[in-house]
């Protein structure tokens, strides 16, 4: 399992805050994917673009590695036998009636506690079996991925404040989504049409594919106000052997490796050796901040993130704390819009 950063020398959690007008929070996403607005982040300057423009950055060889991942139903509304209600975001499948799960309710269940969700005579139970550390376990007495695609809503991110609908359920997803597990998409792909891809692929670039399921954790906050004392919640990634190939032989040749998105970069760089970059999967609790040293990826292609994340502390050690506070600050200042449904930043990685 891979495991923490390296020393961040002591920064804290204020040193990555800033304010943002809450008005510039995408409710919802843009008509068309490819319409959102791209800046681009250079060593000594910054480009106002459209995304629809990203195939002319893209040299000819460069290697695009995309998330797979496919954002399943997780969010479940329940009640407890009582009436009282209790909000279940599932975080991964254990087998086909067992799941690990977090539990939003007025107290802390216990185990034995039983959850019903669905109307009826004959409601889905789950029996939570035990707890471990913010997750609750539980057993179903239905299969699990029956439940949530009879039940379960769009896991949304919890600052976009509408009830999740069809129009969610398709843009909440990559158009190249793949392989189910994640409870909240990896938002740089959320820009990429078919035809965009296609576009990438005239240009002669090489797109690729990782798997990373996004787990609950990402929403969860830093509660450190020294960053090194945080613990990162582990995740599930697959590198195909295709993929590392791939990404090899551009290092090799000298040619650019490009992240879309940081769950596409964090697996790229938990399964990055000396050697190489290795083919195979596990599971990374990778905690990138400034000081990393970046072993697999050359560029990212990011939506913007919130202040005081974890994210915002993995762009800041790709392109610097203080180019990324001036980039961000420009973004507030041109009226971007932020986070999920938000648009992208083109990051060119740091000098080390």
């Amino acid at each position: 399992m891979a495991g923490q950063a390296v020393d961040s020398g002591g920064l804290a959690l204020a040193d990555f805050d800033f304010d943002l007008p809450p008005e510039l929070i995408a409710q919802h996403p843009l008509a068309d994917r490819a319409a959102s607005r791209l800046l681009h982040v250079q060593p000594r300057q910054l480009a106002d673009l459209r995304f629809a423009e990203l195939p002319r950055l893209i040299a000819p060889g460069e290697v695009l590695v995309f998330n797979d991942t496919r954002v399943i139903r997780a969010r479940l509304f329940g009640r407890k036998p009582s009436g009282g209600r209790i909000e279940a975001l599932v975080e991964r499948l254990l087998d086909e009636r067992r799941a690990l799960a977090l539990l939003r309710t007025s107290h802390s269940p216990k185990a034995g506690t039983r959850i019903l969700f669905g109307d009826g005579d004959e409601p889905v139970i789950a029996t939570v079996v035990a707890r471990h550390e913010e997750l609750f376990e539980l057993a179903f007495s239905r299969e699990v991925t029956a439940t949530l695609e009879r039940f379960g809503h769009v896991p949304l991110p919890p600052y976009i404040r509408h009830a999740d609908d069809a129009h969610d359920a398709e843009r909440y997803q990559t158009v190249y989504a793949k392989r189910a597990g994640a409870v909240a998409a990896p938002t740089a792909g959320l820009h990429f049409t078919a035809e965009l891809l296609e576009a990438l692929r005239g240009r002669g670039a090489h797109c690729v594919f990782v798997t990373l399921h996004v787990g609950a954790g990402t929403f969860q906050p830093v509660r450190s106000e020294r960053i090194a004392g945080h613990r990162m919640h582990a995740e599930r990634y697959e590198i195909p052997p295709a993929t590392a190939a791939a990404v090899n032989a551009a290092r090799a040749a000298g040619r650019p490796v490009t992240a879309v998105g940081t769950t596409s970069l964090r697996a790229l760089e938990s399964a990055a050796r000396d050697g190489g970059l290795a083919a195979g999967s596990g599971e990374t609790r990778l905690f990138i901040t400034p000081g990393y040293a970046f072993r697999a990826v050359d560029r990212l292609l990011t939506n913007f993130h919130l202040p005081r994340s974890t994210l915002l502390m993995l762009v800041s050690a790709f392109a610097g704390i203080e180019r990324i506070r001036g980039a961000y600050a420009h973004a507030v200042a041109q009226r971007y819009r932020f986070f999920s449904y938000g648009d992208a930043m083109l990051l060119e990685r740091s000098p080390a």
